[in-house]
């Protein structure tokens, strides 16, 4: 079955108040000058994901190294704090919620292993790798076959995301199951057409249903 109550335990911790940097700054300023243009939802996606997609990796293989994109340097996209991962699931950093509510930006961590349920989302979403490898399988919802029987999810694609890897997609048609198959820890940058400091996650349901791998 699907279920639409807010799945929170792996992206709980929103903040009112997050700490930003200079390369954070500009990038909500890009995305705020698209989102506020007020395009369809698969066109809005498809516009951030090209100002998104400028932003993601570059030196971004050390936790601390001076002056790369994930580390202490000017440059550096996020905090360390914000690429600390939790040992339990994958971890999300709430990195700018618009005032407005129009859109959000987080970070998820995840470390080997990590995985999400099958969802889908409340909004449109893009998504970008930047650092490690996501992999993703991606499902098509169908009815049930006769009255009384039981609807069924059937895979249609599996992908592996790396290092500045972009998507983005916009309800319906956006049923997923997101995991880190690499050996280090992955971080990706998930921009959301919501407001996440509120909703606490961008899940609308969590599905389990049969489905056919």
């Amino acid at each position: 079955m699907a279920t639409s109550t807010q799945h929170r335990t792996a992206e709980s911790g929103a903040a009112a108040a997050p700490p930003t940097t200079a390369r954070l700054d500009a990038l909500v300023a890009e995305i705020r000058g698209v989102v506020g243009r007020g395009m369809a939802p698969d066109v809005t996606a498809y516009l951030v994901g090209e100002k998104l997609a400028p932003h993601l990796g570059g030196d971004a293989g050390g936790d601390g190294a001076a002056g790369s994109g994930d580390g202490h340097g000017a440059d550096a996209l996020l905090t360390p704090a914000q690429r600390e991962g939790d040992p339990e699931r994958y971890r999300q950093h709430l990195l700018h919620a618009e005032p407005d509510g129009s859109f959000s930006i987080v970070a998820l961590v995840w470390l080997p292993g990590q995985c999400t349920s099958v969802h889908d989302h409340v909004s449109w979403c893009v998504t970008g790798v930047h650092r490690g490898e996501e992999h993703e399988r991606r499902y098509r919802l169908l009815p049930a076959d006769e009255p009384g029987g039981s609807a069924r999810l059937v895979a249609t694609e599996d992908v592996v995301n790396p290092v500045g890897a972009v998507c983005g997609f916009a309800p319906p048609g956006d049923i997923h199951r997101v995991w880190n198959g690499c050996r280090e820890k992955a971080i990706s940058l998930h921009v959301y057409g919501a407001d996440i400091s509120r909703l606490g996650s961008s899940v609308r349901r969590v599905y389990e249903l049969p489905a056919d791998r």
